[in-house]
């Protein structure tokens, strides 16, 4: 079965701001500031209304990313690990 490494405290995110070259901090899937209610929802559900089409199709799980020292935030699509 497939899972996102993030969810699941696999790995941590090791990501840095393009704006001041900080660690950006994983601030949970995209689709939990869309649904208060999402997390209760299947993957799949979540995919068809997460605003990304292409993850409906692909294995990947988009995670916010925010950037404590500027304020930047982005979008990362973590790929599922077996």
């Amino acid at each position: 079965m497939a899972v996102c490494p993030l969810c699941n405290a696999l790995r941590q995110i090791n990501d840095e701001c393009p704006v001041c070259r900080a660690q950006m901090t994983d601030a949970g899937k995209v689709s939990d500031f869309l649904d208060p209610y999402g997390h209760y929802n299947d993957d799949e559900t979540v995919k068809m209304g997460d605003g990304y089409p292409h993850t409906a199709n692909e294995p990947v799980c988009p995670h916010l990313l925010v950037c404590e020292s500027c304020g930047k935030d982005q979008v990362a699509f973590i790929a599922y690990e077996n």
